[in-house]
């Protein structure tokens, strides 16, 4: 007979603290200073989902498809356009599902200067996968945004940041410098596997921080989130300027399909105004993000 499963009340602290060890934070990667004298850090990222939100789900409707086709046609252009014109780079993450889609898009953004990250092979949960599926996906996923960018990527976001107990392992074996899906701080620090330090840089993200959860609205769902764009520009601003009294780094989540739309891309340009009006901010992709603080912290 198969033993029940022990509730979490009844776990041994042994187990309960292989749990909490697994990727935890180690020391703060706050460096002692900003390059050019600058005092906080900005580093936009956009996850260029596109189509596999609904392909991940088996869901073959044409209305959910083109929901997400929605950001390479208008998403993407009005942020590049933005970026463009403010003379910004920004760290676009993409499921490789979505760049065989659009392998025009993913070499456009790499040849404007923009950093491209691994965001899953179709937006899959790595906590729902079985045993070595997530390993193999994560390692074609790389070879994909290589062959199509040109350039390996050295940074990764878990598809709706679901970080499972195998993603750090597979992160140190790909040799990857950093990761940006878990939420320990606001500021970067290092990740730990069972209190041994693993070098690599995590770059914190928040929900609060990200287009998505004010914005996305399921047809079929009884919660239908909506916050009007004015509403979300006043917490991205507030969680600046926060970071701008604190010396910190303001690390933003977008998605072409979401921030993309007529009444929300101008949110983003107000704000990138007000970030660049302080005069000593620091925007950077999240690459040099991660190798500044490294080299800051020694290494």
């Amino acid at each position: 007979m198969t033993k029940p499963a022990e509730k979490p009340w009844e776990w041994s602290e042994p187990h309960w603290r292989h749990l909490v060890g697994n990727a935890r934070a180690g020391r703060s990667l706050a460096p002692r200073s900003w390059p050019g004298g600058a005092r906080c850090c900005v580093t936009l990222s956009f996850d260029a989902d596109h189509e596999t939100i609904p392909l991940r789900d088996a869901d073959s409707s044409p209305m959910r498809i083109s929901q997400g086709q929605y950001g390479n046609r208008q998403g993407v252009p009005r942020i590049r356009a933005l970026l463009a014109r403010h003379g910004l780079r920004a760290s676009f993450f993409y499921p490789a599902v979505a760049a065989l889609l659009h392998p025009g898009e993913i070499r456009a953004v790499a040849d404007e200067g923009h950093e491209i990250g691994i965001h899953s092979w179709i937006h899959e949960a790595n906590t729902a996968l079985p045993p070595g599926v997530e390993r193999e996906l994560t390692f074609r996923a790389a070879d994909v945004l290589e062959t199509l960018s040109g350039r390996r990527p050295v940074g990764i976001r878990t598809a709706s940041w679901d970080f499972s107990t195998d993603t750090l392992a597979i992160i140190r074996e790909l040799g990857l410098l950093y990761d940006s899906s878990l939420m320990a701080d606001d500021d970067p620090y290092e990740l730990l596997d069972h209190g041994n330090p693993t070098g690599i840089v995590e770059l914190p993200p928040e929900w609060i921080r990200d287009d998505a959860p004010y914005f996305n609205f399921v047809r079929f769902s009884a919660l239908r989130p909506y916050t009007a764009p004015s509403a979300v520009e006043e917490i991205f601003r507030a969680e600046f300027d926060g970071a701008h009294a604190e010396g910190g780094m303001f690390l933003l989540t977008m998605h072409p399909h979401v921030i993309g739309h007529r009444s929300r891309i101008g949110l983003l340009d107000r704000l990138v105004q007000h970030m660049r009006a302080k005069g000593d901010v620091w925007f950077a992709t999240h690459e040099e993000v991660a190798r500044h603080v490294r080299d800051q912290a020694g290494g």
